[in-house]
């Protein structure tokens, strides 16, 4: 093994599938990591992690610096993964190889799970996004038991739900292949732990205190700021009275109703939908009609839910019918966990950042 440095590589079921069937040869990641990607150098390690499915499957070697090549990867043609290493695979499990991160040998020591009951949620913050160090005591853990599981090959069964997870499903549309992920049918969502409203309020609050502190103008909407208020001590003039846009009327009522807008002059810089009951569907199809109503609109956008409801969104944010948008959802919509507004909302020397750090936050479907 090498001496460098360990990195996580997070892999949706998709692109875990996808990968499996490549050469092998490179690991892509979005074009807004390359700043953080060049920190990493050949001979350093990914440890190599599938979301959703929360398996440890892989020890890729890095063979080269970061690079940038727009060309389709695996031969996808939406490709996204423009930052890219070659990389040598020194562990690639098969699926049902991959060792559970609730196995014991590896919930009970890894420095972020070891102290916590496995029906938590907290740990997921450290595998949040591809390209976070790993901590040398847990770097040393996951390489062992990925080598000793390369030879033992033991299976680790998995719910019809994680089998359902790696199948790619994919649409075509204007002669462009797309993945989508077609959710299970059912009559209610499922029943959850969830915060209360007035947490929601919380974090609508934080979002408005770091864009303040971004120097951003804010919206919120009527219904939601008296609430918010109690919360966010808005200084004169940040909080708008009306929006300064010149969209026809059903558009403007649409934006209207999003839960916080980051304003600059005339300019929406981000938009954020809180979700905060048993269903996500609200936030999404405000977004999802906001695209539609306004197709060539350049912001980026954001559902802040509980972590415990991360799949749910990102699961909705890939329905077809988002898909086919002229600019797909997907493509524009991530997800923010509450737990990562907090963590925003601590950072030093907050007004000297810029609003971008939300994107090493934010998830992509």
């Amino acid at each position: 093994m090498t001496m460098g440095k360990y990195y996580y590589n997070l892999w949706s079921p998709e692109t875990y599938e996808v990968f499996s069937r490549s050469d092998r040869t490179v690991s892509g990641f979005p074009l807004r990591q390359q700043k953080i990607a060049q920190r990493v150098m050949p001979g350093d390690t990914f440890i190599c992690y599938v979301t959703k499915v929360s398996r440890f499957v892989g020890i890729l070697e890095v063979a080269s610096p970061a690079y940038v090549d727009e060309t389709p990867l695996y031969s996808q043609t939406n490709e996204k993964y423009v930052v890219r290493f070659r990389i040598k695979p020194l562990v690639w499990l098969e699926k049902e190889h991959g060792i559970p991160i609730r196995e014991e040998i590896i919930w009970n020591h890894l420095t972020f799970t070891k102290d916590l009951a496995k029906t938590s949620t907290v740990w997921t913050g450290r595998l949040r996004q591809s390209l976070n160090e790993v901590e040398s005591a847990d770097a040393a853990l996951l390489t062992k038991a990925l080598l000793e599981q390369k030879e033992q090959k033991r299976i680790f069964s998995m719910s019809d739900r994680d089998k359902a997870l790696f199948e790619l499903h994919q649409a075509r549309t204007d002669g462009k292949v797309i993945s989508v992920s077609v959710p299970e049918k059912t009559d209610d969502e499922e029943p959850v732990s969830v915060p209360t409203v007035r947490e929601s309020h919380k974090i609508q609050a934080l979002l408005c205190q770091i864009g303040e502190s971004m120097g951003m103008k804010i919206w919120l909407p009527r219904g939601d700021r008296a609430n918010v208020l109690k919360a966010w001590n808005a200084k004169n003039e940040v909080l708008l009275e009306e929006l300064p846009l010149s969209y026809d009327g059903t558009t403007i009522k649409t934006i209207e109703q999003i839960d916080v807008l980051w304003m600059k002059g005339r300019s929406i810089v981000r938009a954020f939908e809180v979700e905060h009951t048993t269903a996500v569907y609200s936030g999404i199809l405000r977004m999802a009609d906001l695209l539609a109503l306004v197709p060539n609109l350049d912001i980026r956008l954001h559902i802040v839910a509980p972590e415990d409801r991360r799949d749910k969104v990102l699961e909705q944010i890939k329905r077809p019918v988002f898909s086919l948008l002229d600019k797909p959802l997907r493509e524009t919509c991530t997800f923010i966990g509450y737990g990562d507004v907090e963590e925003i909302s601590r950072l030093e020397h907050l007004p000297r950042i810029s609003h971008e750090v939300l994107d090493d936050y934010a998830e992509e479907a």
